[in-house]
């Protein structure tokens, strides 16, 4: 992983983030597969880009690098190597600034043991959170840096809540009518396990709402699919329709800030109405 420093008529300068910053090139030629118009478009100042390695001349100090030469699943496999590098540096030397220590004698004594082990440092580090003394229990590490180095792993990995919602409308115009949309809003709620509970909600007819939270995003996802698919296998047996106005996915603070929103502009156009009804039945 490098992170492109300036852009120069021969190619790019780069620095190597995982080797102490050292300086490096991509070669103009070693950009892209295809024809280049603008270079600025394919890479730009201060963003960071995966590249393997062409030559390296220790003598003159020049390190060539190519970015065209790197697949996609290359990428993703880098990128994801390199978050969790990032994730485990971090954790060492918040730990090793804590007990005074270097972090290279951290490194020695946690991290590598366990990258040997486990294949990776961060896998370790994960599975310690519900499994600590089988992880750390052949380190010999003394109790304070043990305490400062889970609590640094806990604020650092423990999975946080995300948001997923679906949003859906739901009609039936045949006798069953309200009923049946009841019928299989239900079954979708049925679903819902105790990790992921899915809650429905009504917008405004014919618009619905699933909701849920938890600390398994993918997980949520696939649940909030299923009852997303129930709900339509129940509603078409009883000669209804639904309509997916938006796939299960993980929602912000806006998004939700928006919806609630627009159920409070319901809400108003509702009552609005009913005060409308209220003046009629006086006026008669």
């Amino acid at each position: 992983m490098v992170q492109v420093q300036s852009i120069e008529d021969m190619g790019a300068y780069v620095k190597l983030l995982e080797y102490d910053n050292i300086e490096g090139m991509i070669l103009l030629s070693e950009l892209s597969r295809r024809r280049i118009r603008s270079v600025q478009k394919l890479i730009k100042v201060g963003r960071n880009e995966v590249v393997v390695v062409m030559r390296v001349d220790p003598d003159k100090g020049y390190i060539d690098l190519s970015k065209r030469r790197v697949s996609a699943e290359e990428v993703v496999k880098c990128e994801e190597q390199y978050e969790k590098g990032k994730a485990v540096d971090s954790i060492v030397t918040q730990v090793a600034k804590k007990r005074g220590v270097s972090p290279e004698s951290l490194y020695e004594k946690i991290a590598w043991p366990l990258h040997r082990q486990y294949g990776h440092a961060y896998e370790a580090f994960k599975a310690s959170i519900s499994e600590p003394d089988a992880i750390f229990g052949s380190l010999g590490l003394d109790e304070e840096t043990l305490a400062d180095l889970r609590s640094g792993i806990a604020r650092r990995l423990t999975p946080k809540p995300v948001k997923v919602r679906a949003d859906i409308e739901v009609k039936c115009f045949s006798y069953a009518g309200i009923d049946a949309i009841k019928r299989a809003l239900t079954a979708g709620e049925a679903v819902s396990t105790e990790e992921v509970p899915i809650k429905v909600r009504l917008v405004a007819p014919p618009l619905y709402v699933l909701s849920t939270t938890s600390t398994d995003k993918n997980g949520a996802i696939e649940l909030m699919e299923k009852a997303v698919e129930v709900i339509g296998e129940s509603i078409t047996k009883e000669k209804g329709d639904m309509t997916i106005k938006m796939k299960p996915k993980v929602v912000s603070e806006t998004d939700d800030a928006e919806l609630k929103a627009l159920m409070e502009q319901f809400e108003v156009a509702n009552m609005d109405v009913a005060g409308d009804d209220d003046s009629d039945e006086d006026d008669e």
